[in-house]
């Protein structure tokens, strides 16, 4: 007879905060950005599912996203040693890529401390600025005792998803599209969610130079649906 694996309440109540927390339900209004995608779109770069997966595999291990993970893990570290994230988070409002990223990352990040009273009772303590969605996700998975490699994953899984849906309403593609393509990118998320788990600071850095100019560019695109 095979033995039972027996999870503890406790991991059990982490993993539910942490997949109501990254769902597309929780308020951060993350469906109202495309960090930059319609701009790809709009110029014929992202026509079908391959070139959806490989641009978003490129934000993941080597674009903005790598960097959002990166300061996920900083800011789990810091919060779990019951240390402030202010200089993590001044660091990834520094690093935002154009105007739109910047607010991208705040809005949502002051969302989701906002949304995180219902848990606490109070916005978590230690951001005294504006709080990167990151950093304020990474900061609440400490707190709440949420593993590190799981909330990056979660985090990461979320990103690809919601740029997915981005696709599948203005490529447009399929659902099954859709879905094949998060398919694709698991791998992707799960060797960048282990690669971000044992970073530092020192291994912020990006190379998706072409994302971060439709980025900038999106800033003046006469016509768009999402906010950046």
């Amino acid at each position: 007879m095979a033995p039972t694996t027996i999870t503890t309440m406790t991991e059990t109540v982490a993993l539910v905060r942490l997949m109501t927390w990254l769902s597309p339900a929780f308020p951060v209004g993350a469906f109202a950005y495309s960090h930059g995608l319609e701009r790809a779109i709009h110029d014929g770069l992202i026509p079908d599912r391959a070139s959806l997966i490989a641009w978003l595999e490129a934000l993941l291990e080597r674009g903005s996203v790598w960097n959002d993970a990166v300061l996920l893990a900083e800011a789990w570290r810091k919060a779990g040693a019951g240390e402030g994230v202010d200089d993590v988070a001044e660091l990834a409002a520094a690093m935002s890529g154009s105007r739109e990223r910047y607010m991208e990352t705040t809005l949502q990040g002051g969302a989701f401390v906002d949304a995180m009273a219902s848990w606490s009772g109070e916005p978590p303590d230690g951001e005294a600025g504006p709080a990167p969605y990151p950093v304020a996700v990474g900061a609440a998975a400490a707190r709440h005792g949420v593993g590190l490699e799981d909330a990056l994953s979660a985090y990461l899984h979320g990103f690809a998803s919601n740029l997915v849906q981005v696709c599948v309403r203005l490529v447009p593609l399929g659902q099954r599209d859709g879905v094949a393509a998060l398919a694709a990118l698991e791998p992707v998320v799960l060797r960048s969610a282990r690669r971000a788990a044992t970073s530092t600071p020192d291994d912020l850095g990006a190379c998706s130079i072409r994302a971060d100019i439709l980025s900038m560019q999106h800033e003046t695109q006469y016509s768009r649906v999402f906010r950046s």
